[in-house]
């Protein structure tokens, strides 16, 4: 089988995945740049998913909790277990929303807050490696491109827009 030339080497398309290539390649691209990712927060003490819930926090200040599920695009569930994981670790806090019991407010602490040179730090990296050797016209491209699939997708998912 001979190679095309614009998949990398090792990147064969499964005979059920040749009616979606590029959606083939999101995944291929996705799952990599997350396991990545993962290596470097490891280093920061967090999982993939728990600095961007920080990263709202730190933008955003004290947050109720099914407010950051809307923001994050989450379900209950995982923003749940994600707040509860961050809480274990002293990275953020919970307590009630004021004038509704009801509501859990989130917001993170000083350990937290520590974090975001940090994290900050780690998303450079993190882009720096993705990126490596295009120019600014071929990021420039690329992020067009994201952005108008991301928009494709979001059309399809309206539940989704941020």
């Amino acid at each position: 089988m001979t190679q095309d030339p614009q998949r990398p080497a090792g990147a064969s398309l499964p005979a059920a995945a040749r009616g979606g290539p590029i959606s083939h390649a999101i995944f291929r691209v996705a799952r990599l740049h997350r396991m990545l990712a993962g290596r470097l927060l490891r280093q920061v003490g967090l999982h993939p998913g728990q600095e961007t819930l920080l990263m709202h926090l730190w933008e955003a200040g004290p947050q109720r909790q099914t407010d950051l599920m809307a923001v994050l695009g989450s379900d209950s569930a995982t923003v749940t277990r994600t707040v509860q994981r961050l809480e274990q670790a002293g990275f953020v806090r919970r307590g009630p929303w004021p004038g509704d019991r009801r509501a859990t407010l989130v917001e993170s602490t000083p350990a937290g807050n520590a974090l975001r040179a940090r994290v900050e730090e780690s998303w450079r990296e993190l882009e720096r490696i993705t990126v490596a050797d295009m120019g600014a016209a071929e990021r420039d491209t690329a992020l067009a491109a994201l952005t108008r699939l991301e928009e494709n997708l979001l059309a399809e998912c309206p539940e989704n827009r941020r």
